[in-house]
């Protein structure tokens, strides 16, 4: 009881993670589609300074007023950051939306591009955001969990409409049932290059994510409220939507311990 009293308090009173404001459209459609405006308002912008114009590089899920999570190959030490919160057409000025300035970025300290594992990072922004109908945080789901096979999840995000395609303009969700670890670490699925720290989503040749989608959220409805259960990571080479080869992504209940330690020392 206290420690929802104090989660109330320290999200605002009217706004609590994983309830959005405007629900989503979540009809179980194959195929990806439009999202109902500010239904997913923890989906964030990550953008970066090229050459003085800001330009959308990775998806990113608000889980705290001033933290974001996304994945490790997102962040570069080179490039300057900024998040774009409470959007859903990039391309166009909306009301309720911010941007804010990144104040640090932090890499999981395991994060390998060789092997694609540990594929997380956390990114402190300058100040803490005002959350408000577009602007909210999502769970985080409890420790450890796994996800049933099939369970019905929704990936989202501005990444590409299809292999080498353009990305999108309004944010797109589509229907991601979960691939359980057996059938994804099967030989002719993922096989060895899945681990037991990641989540696999999709597989069925039509629906997939895409370059641009990655450190974006793979959203789950949870108890009562939308969590976060996967970070993308990575997809097939051949395209974004091969038959056996789903969305790979960090699995969120992994790092637990590991979001909540780096929160607290910075």
């Amino acid at each position: 009881m206290f420690g929802f009293v104090f989660l109330t308090l320290l999200l605002g009173y009217a706004y609590s993670c994983g309830v959005p404001a405007y629900p989503p459209y979540v009809a179980r459609v194959v195929g990806g589609e439009d999202a109902n405006p500010h239904s997913w308002p923890w989906q964030i912008s990550l953008q970066y300074d090229k050459s003085g114009v800001w330009a959308h590089t990775c998806g990113g899920t608000l889980i705290a007023t001033n933290w974001v999570l996304t994945a490790a190959h997102c962040i570069s030490s080179s490039r300057t950051y900024r998040v774009l919160l409470g959007k859903q057409n990039l391309e166009v000025e909306e009301p309720g939306s911010v941007a804010v300035a990144v104040e640090k970025t932090i890499v999981h300290e395991k994060w390998s591009s060789l092997l694609v594992v540990n594929d997380i990072a956390l990114i402190k922004l300058a100040e803490p955001v005002q959350l408000s109908e577009t602007i909210q945080p999502a769970c985080l789901p409890a420790n450890g969990a796994i996800l049933a096979q099939d369970f019905p999840c929704y990936i989202t995000g501005w990444g590409r409409l299809w292999t080498n395609g353009p990305i999108s303009d309004d944010l797109q969700q589509a229907l991601l049932p979960v691939v359980d670890h057996a059938t994804c670490s099967k030989w002719d699925w993922w096989g060895f290059r899945v681990k037991e720290t990641m989540v696999c989503a999709g597989g069925d040749g039509v629906v997939s994510g895409c370059n641009g989608d990655s450190g974006g959220p793979l959203n789950c409805y949870g108890a009562n409220a939308w969590e976060v259960h996967g970070i993308v990571s990575f997809g097939s080479g051949l395209s974004c939507n091969t038959l056996k080869k789903p969305t790979v992504f960090t699995r969120v209940s992994a790092y637990i311990d590991w979001i909540n330690e780096k929160i607290n020392l910075n």
